[in-house]
């Protein structure tokens, strides 16, 4: 029987359930554009910020059409046992973690699928030029209920199963880093109990005197350098002091991490390079920031002083491929060739017998910092360094949050490579 209804459309159709799967896989796209537009309404920021790409909207209409698959003929499989179903909304669920959405967040973004879709029904239903038996609404309600909390669960149990995971590797890296921070603060204070003990020793001339409370205060300085650095380190995964992912230009992030680090430059006779118009990203300033201002530190530290000209420089090309080049170059000392591939290696300094020699101190968390703060921006580093020449740092980043990330742990150039 030829039964017509909503905007015009004619269906056979055998009866209620049919007629309604028929037409939410027609209107699939344009209810998955409702519920996104009604998802706007919802979050307190642009949509575009929560969903950098368009995969959440390739995903949301493939689900509804499989959902009127479901209400047209259920006897053929349960939804639940639906693979390529089931697979979709898992692939959802590990969509939204690597958005860093929130449980609440995917809950009431199904929620309000299924509130659209019960509308959607609601609508076509009185469109119809027939009436369905109250048996029939209840059953096609009740499928269409049953299809979201499926596909919500499968989400939900994929996405908790992911954050789950991420906190173990997360407490694993905190155990580690408290053994290695207890570690390290012994050292200094070693040295320092030392000190306070001869300094109560009778018959200390003021040579003596000078020279315990020197080594005091050295020690001092260091545990509150150390300190503050451990403190950043701890804070690169709290997201709740990580800045929130924007649009910037390196070269306006490069030159406030140049001003951060100017006097420590114009002392050392240090020039600072920054290009100009380099490209922009869609990145976490903070982090890119506290990399850059690390590996300018660095190079200033260990520029060599036995070159007329010492300079730091800072550029980036885009790459095709989507990703973008932050090159840090330096004409300083170079690093020793036996301790290049320790580098990024926390409490790892590859200058530490120069100490006394340069007046060149530190706690070998900086390039530690920097490995951090670019895993965590998806990125990779390459290290290129020649002694006696000077070291290249390349950090390659995605050039937004939805590119794909470049593939690869840190690169260690061979020593003498171009």
């Amino acid at each position: 029987m030829a039964e017509r209804f909503g905007r015009g459309v004619s269906l056979i159709t055998t009866g209620f359930s049919e007629a309604i799967a028929e037409r939410l896989a027609a209107e699939h796209a344009l209810l998955a554009a409702r519920w996104f537009s009604r998802l706007n309404d919802l979050l307190p920021v642009e949509a575009n910020e929560v969903f950098p790409s368009d995969s959440l909207l390739d995903h949301i209409p493939s689900l509804i059409v499989d959902i009127s698959t479901y209400l047209k003929a259920p006897e053929a499989e349960a939804i639940a046992a639906n693979t390529q179903v089931v697979n979709k909304a898992r692939e959802l669920g590990k969509l939204r973690h690597e958005q860093r959405a929130s449980l609440h967040q995917v809950m009431r973004e199904y929620q309000l699928l299924g509130s659209i879709l019960m509308r959607f029904v609601e609508d076509e239903s009185i469109k119809l030029t027939f009436t369905p038996t109250p048996a029939e609404c209840v059953a096609v309600v009740s499928r269409l209920h049953h299809a979201v909390a499926v596909l919500l669960q499968e989400t939900v149990e994929t996405f908790v199963s992911l954050y789950t995971l991420t906190i173990t590797e997360q407490s694993e890296r905190l155990r580690q880093f408290t053994r290695m921070a207890t570690h390290e603060w012994r050292q200094p204070l070693a040295p320092i109990a030392t000190a306070v003990s001869l300094l109560r020793l009778p018959g200390l001339d003021d040579a003596q005197r000078a020279y315990t409370i020197d080594l005091i205060s050295r020690n001092v300085s260091n545990l509150v350098d150390m300190t503050y650095k451990l403190e950043r380190v701890a804070r690169l995964d709290d997201e709740a002091d990580t800045p929130s992912l924007q649009a910037v230009s390196i070269s306006a992030v490069a030159a406030e991490a140049a001003r951060q680090i100017r006097e420590m430059a114009d002392a050392r006779g240090v020039q600072l390079c920054i290009a100009a118009g380099m490209p922009s990203l869609i990145v976490d300033v903070g982090r890119l920031e506290l990399a850059l201002v690390n590996l300018l530190s660095n190079a200033v530290k260990y520029c060599d002083p036995a070159k007329e000209t010492r300079y730091v420089a800072i550029s980036a090309d885009d790459d095709p491929g989507g990703t973008c080049d932050i090159v840090v170059r330096d004409n300083g000392l170079g690093i020793p060739a036996g301790r290049v591939a320790d580098i990024f290696r926390r409490f790892t300094r590859a200058h530490a017998d120069r100490d006394g020699i340069d007046n060149i101190a530190g706690i070998g968390l900086g390039l530690a910092i920097v490995d951090d703060c670019v895993r965590a921006m998806n990125g990779v580093i390459r290290v290129d360094s020649r002694e006696g020449v000077g070291t290249t740092f390349v950090l390659r980043l995605p050039c937004s949050p939805g590119a794909e990330a470049p593939d690869g742990a840190p690169t260690i150039a061979a020593p003498g490579s171009d």
